[in-house]
């Protein structure tokens, strides 16, 4: 039964155009072409890359924290309370009857929730391992596609397709790129849990199941125009919440635009009007369309329907920057692309009563600059 299911995978005409067969992909005089079993490397690489993310993480990013002086707030940590504790960790809410005040057992509460959020330096160090990668990633793909003809002529993309050879460059960051998924998908549980949890999965399950498809079924020229397009906003906006963790507000406002500015092109400009167009329309000129066709192009409507969705919270932020109406504290982050927005409202003139552990039986008042003025809502 397990060798039926696998022969029917395998069926041609799911993922091959028609009149063709695998065995017109086997390598020959000297050509090389795709093969599903090359995959396999990236498991074993996306382990690589778990180790070296925590190398990098020890010995590159902490210093550099260090360096742009990021400071991590004093928490005060809640004293041991069996029975609130109990009630934390199963329901999350506060029992009516503690031995404690009400305003007690809310002070409790808000220290347990504050040792569990992620300290500043974790969040710094997450940041500086994407932000590197994305930008040598972005290179190294330029520098692979730059010189194809494909590049700035969409209809090559399909020329000759399925007999399309591949060569060491595309394969390498085929794999680079998976692998580097794969421990992204490996590592989200322990990694800063953001608001848009279920969309990070989405899109990175997705991802996967789209550099895998393409690379199996030698949709490798779309393949690596997509993921460099991908990969040329990412490293901005991860650079954007290392100087905002860094404290460096008005860099980090301004890199936000610049970031802003490229994924609204890039996501909703050049992705559906030039790549979705030549993966919808341009195959069909050549071939009927079948099965991969139908399920290539799907997966990227699910990524289009995600790029949507992250550029409204992007517009809905750079709106609240230029007119200064709110302002709050902003949660970028990305996938290719994780994108969330948390706000906290402010009085119109940027007044706001913030209440701190420190000085937890008043509420003192605390001036907050717009975000171009000075420093911007920090990031949770």
């Amino acid at each position: 039964m397990l060798q039926t299911l696998y022969d029917y995978f395998w069926w041609e005409r799911l993922w091959l155009p028609v009149n063709l067969t695998w065995a017109d992909l086997e390598d020959r005089d000297g050509r090389v072409y795709a093969k599903a079993s090359d995959l396999y490397i990236t498991l074993p690489l996306a382990l690589l890359f778990l180790i070296v993310r925590y190398y990098f993480e020890l010995y590159v990013a902490t210093p550099l924290a260090a360096l742009l002086n990021v400071k991590e707030k004093t928490r005060l940590r809640a004293p041991a309370n069996p029975t609130l504790e109990h009630f934390y960790l199963t329901s999350g809410k506060q029992p009516k009857q503690s031995g404690l005040s009400g305003r007690q057992v809310e002070r409790w509460f808000r220290r347990r929730r504050n040792q569990d959020r992620p300290s500043l330096l974790k969040k710094f160090r997450e940041a500086s391992w994407r932000f590197t990668f994305y930008l040598v990633a972005f290179i190294a793909g330029m520098a692979v596609i730059v010189d194809k003809p494909w590049f700035y002529d969409m209809k090559k993309v399909w020329e000759g397709y399925p007999i399309q050879s591949t060569i060491p460059s595309q394969y390498w960051y085929y794999m680079i790129e998976l692998s580097f998924y794969w421990s992204l998908l490996f590592s989200i549980a322990s990694d800063v849990k953001r608001k848009d949890f279920k969309e990070q999965i989405i899109h990175h399950v997705a991802t996967i199941i789209l550099i895998s498809f393409s690379w199996f079924a030698n949709y490798i020229r779309a393949g690596t125009l997509i993921m460099a397009l991908h990969d040329s906003s990412d490293y901005l906006l991860e650079s954007a919440k290392m100087f905002n963790y860094a404290g460096w507000k008005n860099t980090c406002n301004n890199i936000f635009i610049v970031f802003a500015i490229v994924f609204i092109i890039t996501r909703l400009v050049i992705l559906p009007f030039w790549i979705l167009h030549c993966t919808v329309v341009y195959p069909l000129e050549l071939y009927p369309a079948f099965f991969g066709y139908y399920f290539f192009n799907s997966m990227m409507g699910v990524l289009q329907l995600l790029h949507i969705f992250w550029a409204y919270l992007i517009l809905r932020m750079a709106h609240k920057f230029i007119t200064g109406k709110e302002l709050g504290e902003a949660r970028l982050e990305t996938w290719g692309q994780s994108l969330t927005v948390r706000k906290t409202q402010f009085l119109r003139k940027g007044w706001f009563r913030e209440g701190s552990e420190s000085s937890e039986g008043g509420y003192p008042l605390k001036k907050t600059p717009s975000a171009f003025d000075g420093p911007a809502a920090a990031e949770q």
